[in-house]
């Protein structure tokens, strides 16, 4: 049966916007589907500096990145459906979708690139205690509120978690006239990149308390103030210390959760680490034909990482779908342990050439090595200064030094 299109691309944020392109680039017929009104994804609410340095080697905004990839889209013979939300996948490639344009559809693919990114853990999600006032947002909400629609969520401010998007809210809300009074961290280290941490909190005088969480909120209609407290080793808030601090916003910058929903009925072995689907070098899952790549793989730090890293998803599937590597094969694993949470791909199936390897650590290390080994010997390492859980690391080895699976490791 012909396929209505070689490749898919389910979402059209800058992971599905590289993997299309490159797809495209092998003369794969290619289709991106995006349920937003314009390609992009959280790009387009990303105003501040600090894209493109690697990948283009100039620096620009979120937007600016992003319209750089919809020009070249719209100049390939790329198909876009956007305002169209993916309701199911199944094995055999079938995409149902339903788009207001054309109704409920069923596209059969030769092969589906995953890019639909990650969402934002709520209230809920951590279960926040206390009422349920307004005034409690996401960091990435407020983003959205602040940076297209044109609103200021609050006037007195507390985020809980140090991540990027915490960051660079903290920022944000300083500069259009709010007052950032805290920034507070379960862990005893930041989980974002460490210029954010510079150029967002120190740059303006913004306190970060590591080791402590909030415990409850209060406040109806409207948030009023929040009880805060330090934590013990085992994570768990120290109440005989907790002290409150009014405000009327609550931002939470408590992590992202890769949007594999769809995945729930396909045998995909899943990652319980990074919660997206294990891959191989080229980013096929374990069915064939289904490859994922971007934040809904892994969480990255940087844009620029996403785009390459889609790049090589869309070839492959462009590859697979057009009849030159369309086999599954066999693969050793690839293993973390000793300090590194998990390394990626955690699949191998490459006899030669160099195999890049992303990892993150649990902990923020100095002055060690970063070893990997293969059949009891030491195949590639890298002695570094610190690793931090807020930066994803990289190492190249030699696929024809692979003998047998593989461990990516730490020695202090």
């Amino acid at each position: 049966m012909m396929n209505d299109f070689d490749v898919v691309v389910i979402g059209g944020g800058p992971a599905g916007m590289a993997a299309a392109l490159a797809a495209n680039e092998q003369g794969a017929r290619t289709l991106i589907v995006e349920r937003d009104v314009r390609l992009g994804g959280i790009l387009n609410q990303c105003i501040h500096q600090g894209f493109g340095l690697h990948y283009f080697g100039t620096e620009m905004t979120g937007p600016e990145y992003a319209e750089r990839f919809r020009k070249r889209v719209a100049q390939q013979n790329i198909e876009v459906m956007l305002e169209s939300m993916v309701l199911a996948l199944d094995e055999d490639k079938t995409v149902t979708l339903l788009s207001p344009q054309r109704g409920l559809m069923k596209i059969k693919a030769g092969a589906v690139v995953l890019a639909m990114g990650c969402r934002e853990r709520t209230a809920g999600a951590i279960a926040l205690a206390g009422t349920r006032p307004a005034g409690i947002y996401t960091a990435g909400m407020a983003q959205k509120i602040c940076n297209i629609d044109g609103y200021l969520v609050g006037k007195e401010v507390v985020i809980l978690g140090s991540g990027d998007i915490g960051l660079i809210m903290a920022r944000r809300m300083t500069t259009e006239g709010a007052k950032v009074k805290l920034v507070l961290e379960l862990m005893p280290y930041s989980s974002g990149l460490k210029r954010n941490i510079v150029q967002c909190l120190d740059d303006y005088d913004i306190p970060i308390m590591y080791s402590h969480t909030v415990t409850r909120v209060e406040g109806s209609p409207r948030l009023t103030g929040l009880y805060y407290a330090p934590v013990g080793k085992d994570r768990k808030p120290v109440l005989a210390e907790e002290k409150y601090i009014p405000c009327d916003t609550l931002l939470l910058s408590v992590g992202l959760i890769p949007e594999n929903d769809l995945l729930s009925g396909m045998d995909i072995r899943m990652s319980p680490v990074t919660g997206g689907a294990t891959v191989d070098q080229n980013r096929m899952t374990t069915v064939g034909g289904v490859f994922s790549c971007g934040n809904v793989l892994h969480v990255h730090d940087l844009v620029d990482n996403v785009s390459r890293e889609a790049e090589t998803a869309g070839k492959n599937a462009a590859l697979w779908a057009l009849g030159s590597h369309n086999e599954q094969p066999e693969c050793v694993n690839v293993t973390a342990s000793d300090g590194v949470r998990y390394a990626l791909p955690q699949r191998i199936s490459a006899k030669e050439g160099k195999i890049r390897l992303f990892f993150r650590v649990g902990n923020v290390y100095k002055n060690g090595r970063l070893s990997v080994v293969s059949g009891g010997k030491e195949i590639a390492f890298r002695n570094f200064r610190v690793l931090a859980p807020g930066e994803m690391g990289s190492i190249d080895v030699d696929a024809a030094a692979i003998e047998g699976d593989v461990n990516v490791r730490l020695q202090l």
